[in-house]
């Protein structure tokens, strides 16, 4: 997937203008082929989970510890637009209009995603990581 997705950049690197635009086109490509891709599997009965493991920057210890490894399953359970809005909010640290221009949708939205992700997260947390808590 990575590679059709460079190779579609290699042959619209002439209409990509500023650095910036060819960071949201790749992401935006990425997504739309990362969507396609699970759609086609659902389609074949193989509801399977695509997982990218990214190692930049990030400790080994933080990687592999109980509690990462939980709120990623915890994470992966919310419905899809949520989860993106979340993932693309805290881990790529994108403001809510970049999230809307990524997604192809209104602004109002992505927030609502937002605003109910956290929610969904929080409810699940708190009856899933109840060990994880202070005072509990």
């Amino acid at each position: 997937m990575a590679q059709d997705v460079f190779l579609e950049l290699d042959r619209n690197m002439g209409k990509l203008e500023t650095a910036a635009h060819v960071r949201f086109w790749l992401r935006r490509v990425t997504i739309n082929r990362s969507t396609d891709a699970l759609r086609r599997r659902r389609v074949r009965g193989l509801d399977l989970w695509v997982e990218v493991e990214e190692d930049h920057g990030v400790a080994q210890d933080v990687r592999a510890s109980p509690l990462s490894t939980r709120l990623e399953q915890l994470l992966a359970t919310l419905p899809e637009s949520q989860r993106a809005a979340l993932v693309l909010r805290y881990q790529e640290d994108l403001t809510p209009e970049e999230i809307a221009s990524a997604l192809a949708a209104p602004v109002a939205t992505v927030k609502s995603h937002l605003q109910r992700g956290l929610k969904l997260l929080r409810a699940k947390a708190a009856t899933h990581l109840k060990e994880y808590v202070r005072g509990a």
